[in-house]
This record gives C-alpha cells, structure tokens and sequence, in this order.
C-alpha cells in the first residue's frame, strides 16, 4: 500500500476501514526513519514508545470502543516545542537531556485529537539560523539534495515531511523559520497570524514574532492541523480570543474576482532568475483561475532584515538570560556563582546564538536603546502600515518564499550577514503579524524546489488556503518526491 502522498484524512479512513493498524502506520514510519533518517539527521529524537501506543488504540478499536478522531496517525514535533516524557534541547548543549515536566498546549490539542509524537525534530539553535546548520547536534541535509541545506530555523520539520519520514510537523516561525525551509525543500508551510495559535510551551526566541504553524504534503493537511491547533488559550497572554473553527470548509471556494497583490520590491536585485520566472508563473496560473492581478507597493520593505534583526536580537537577549545553570539544563563546573555563570553560557551557547545575545544586549543598552530599538519599532510600525494599506487593495499578497533555491551546506555560514538575507522575503511579515503559507511552484535547473509566499491580513487564513489549495488543484508540484524518499 502506498502511503506516502496520503493525506491525514486519507490515514485516518485506513484506519477507520483497518484497512490498515495504527501499529502498522506507526511501524511503517519508524522503520523509514531507520532506513532514512541517518542520510538526513531531521531527527533529535526517535519514540519508539508510540508502537505501544499504538497497540492500545487497535485493541480499542477492535473492542469498538470510542476514539479521538486522528486516534493512532503519527507526527512529528520540533524541538522547541515542551514534550513530558521527551528531550526539548532547542538543538542547544545548554538544554542537553532537559525533560520538561508539561506539554506544550499544542502537543496537549494534538494528543487530544489521538496524534502519536513520533519525535523530536533538529533545528537551528534556539530557533536562530535559516539552514540548520546551527544545531549542537548534527546538521540537517536536504532530502533534495544532500549537500545542501534544508532552509530554517525549522529544517528538520520540513526535511522530514520532504522525505516522508513522517505525515505531518510542527515548526515554529519568527522569521521566515517555517515557509522557507517549506519553500526549500517542496513542501507546504503554514505561518498563522500572531496570536492565533497558542505559544505557550513555545521556548521563546522573540515573544513579539514567534507563531507555531504545520508543515505538510499539501494544503489540506495544513488546513485540518491549524484547525486543530488554532485556539484560544488562556495560559497564553498573547493568545487572540477568537473562536476555534474548520478551515477546511471553504478550501474550494471559486476564488474568481479575487484580488492578488504582486509587491515590485520582491522581484528586483538578488533574486534567482528561476525563481522569479515560476513564481511570476505560478501568477499567471492564478489569474487564469479568475483572479485579479494588481502590482502594489510595499515601500519599507528594504528596512525589514535590518529592523528584524534589532528587535529579535534584543527579544532574545531577554528571553535566553534564564539559562544560567542554576534551574534547569546544563551547568558547567566552577569556581563560584559568576564563574558558573560564564562558564555555563560560554559552553552551553553555540557562536550564532552568542552572536544575537551580544548584539541584542548591545541594543538594549544605556546610550543606544534610542538610537537602535525604539528606531527599529518606529520602523516597524511602517511596515504594519504597508501591508495594512496594501490589503485595503487586495485580498492576498503573492511573493517568492525564498530568493533562491537551497544553498550548498557551508556556503554562507562564514557569512552571518548573507545568512540573514536567506530571509529577506518572509521576515516583513512577522513585523506585521500577518499570515502567510509557502507552496511548492517548480524546480530550478538544477531539480531544486521553488516556493511560492501567499500572504493574508491578520486572521486571514481561510483565504490564504483557499488560494493555495486552488493551486495546487492545477498543479501537482508537491506530490513530487526526492529520489532518496522513493
């Protein structure tokens, strides 16, 4: 039986039919990350403890006893996301082995629904890098291409969704860290609005960015997960207050008449002619559908990477000063309490996560708060009102993911500031706080994934998926699998 391009809700009938055991599904994909996994490393963490979950549920369900809806599909999580009972390290020798004692709410939502976590997935530390490769652990390839990288901050969520090493994950998104390793390695990625899922359970980067979102085959699975994990919890101050609901009812609407927004500062200097040439494609696909395409301008667009990399740096200088050595994680030996806690970050930290701390503190600081951080949330503010002016046009706006296809693993790791505009194209929305979705468009010559960037106003998701979803009612991109899946 082939398993590997169904959809959770193809999964979910299987079981429901015992065309096929959730021991069955469960082993089926276990055994592919033994077989797999070691050319890519997307895993931390491996739980071979869902086969006797597993197990459970056949029994109940050949009792005839009621279960959770998705009871016995597996997936997976990234590993700055809280599991009881499993390692949450954030790719970080400073949380080695640390065993959190609570669920983040969306593993608790997941669980609830019957999913089994079969992992933990690798990512760039503490959720900082844009190519995974700056993980304590190991570094994540792309299934694509093995010398090259994945994308991140979430590369092990995607690189095991790309090489079906799992159905479905969950990434975390603070600057582009799910859709443009989505966008890399040819699958859809989902960053919903700010505030719309929950973060608590989130170990925090920039607590004014970060969003958890799906990475999946296709749109419908994205779908089906956000309206999952997409409600309101009070144990999270930043959570909207909203309620809950399907956002697979109206995937198929006709979306003739709707507007798309093609902003001209995303398709000027530094941007791969073959990615430019099929997103511009995939736009020309759109209108055939009946859409109505407007060029706009989103003219503070240019100050993003430079704004973003103020604010999330200083957010993070914030967040990460917990880890000291004394309450949980790693502590290093020492001579007293200062040695210990220099010792215990100088160690503990790998050099990007040093780099944004120290930059972060330095903007922060007496003297130059004025001149950098309140300047950079002037500017941001600008940026909100771009994209609030621009959807008074439009309904979506429509933009590369990624400037360029995968880049070769060690190309642009001696250079933090090429690095950074890996991100150049998704960072803008996590100013505004928008939605946004990456869907595979093509392949570059070289037989390398392209994305397309589908972004909403706040709370816009049921029109961002129906666009995508009408996509790829077109075109079959994403059922496209690298070799080393097959």
């Amino acid at each position: 039986m082939d398993l590997l391009n169904k959809t959770i809700n193809e999964l979910k009938n299987l079981l429901e039919t015992k065309q096929i055991s959730a021991y069955e599904l469960n082993k089926f994909y276990l055994d592919r990350i033994k077989n797999i996994d070691p050319k890519i490393d997307s895993y931390l963490y491996i739980n071979e403890s869902v086969l006797y979950d597993a197990k459970v549920i056949d029994e109940k369900r050949a009792n005839g006893e009621k279960l959770p809806e998705f009871a016995g599909i597996p997936i997976a999580i990234k590993d700055n996301m809280v599991t009881k009972g499993m390692p949450t390290t954030c790719a970080s020798k400073i949380l080695e082995n640390f065993d959190s004692p609570y669920n983040a709410t969306v593993v608790e939502l997941l669980k609830e629904k019957g999913f089994l976590i079969i992992g933990k997935l690798n990512m760039d530390e503490f959720a900082m890098g844009s190519s995974c490769e700056n993980s304590y652990y190991k570094k994540t390839k792309n299934p694509w291409d093995l010398e090259r990288v994945p994308g991140g901050s979430s590369g092990g969520s995607a690189a095991a969704v790309a090489a079906r090493l799992a159905p479905a994950t969950l990434g975390s998104d603070t600057g582009g860290s799910i859709r443009q390793p989505a966008s890399l390695c040819n699958v859809c990625g989902l960053k919903p609005t700010y505030g719309r899922v929950s973060r608590y359970g989130l170990v925090a980067f920039a607590s004014s960015l970060d969003q958890i979102g799906p990475l999946t085959h296709n749109v419908e699975d994205a779908a089906l997960l956000l309206s999952i994990i997409g409600k309101h919890d009070e144990k999270d101050s930043t959570s909207a207050n909203f309620e809950s609901k399907d956002y697979t009812v109206n995937l198929d609407k006709d979306i003739k008449g709707l507007k798309i927004g093609v902003p001209k500062e995303f398709f000027g200097e530094g941007i791969q002619p073959e990615v430019k040439e099929k997103v511009l494609s995939a736009i020309e696909q759109l209108k055939g559908l009946g859409c109505e395409i407007k060029e706009i301008s989103l003219p503070h667009t240019e100050y993003a990477v430079a704004v973003y990399y103020i604010l999330a740096t200083a957010e993070a200088s914030s967040n990460l000063a917990r880890y000291d050595g004394v309450r949980y994680g790693f502590r290093a030996e020492s001579n007293g309490l200062i040695d210990m806690y220099e010792k215990t970050r100088s160690i503990g930290f790998g050099d990007e996560v040093k780099r944004r701390i120290m930059l972060g503190t330095y903007v922060l600081s007496a003297g130059y708060y004025d001149a950098y951080y309140l300047k950079a949330q002037k500017v941001r503010t600008l940026i909100k009102n771009d994209y609030l002016n621009a959807f008074k046009e439009v309904d979506v706006i429509i933009t590369p993911t990624s400037p360029t296809t995968a880049f070769k693993i060690g190309e642009k790791s001696s250079d933090p500031l090429q690095m950074y505009l890996s991100d150049i194209y998704t960072i803008s929305l996590n100013l505004f706080g928008g939605c946004g979705i990456s869907i595979p468009c093509g392949f570059d010559n070289n037989n390398l994934p392209i994305g397309l960037q589908i972004m909403g106003n706040y709370f816009a998701e049921e029109k961002i998926l129906n666009v995508a979803y009408k996509f790829q009612q077109i075109t079959d991109y994403h059922k496209k699998l690298p070799k080393i899946a097959l």
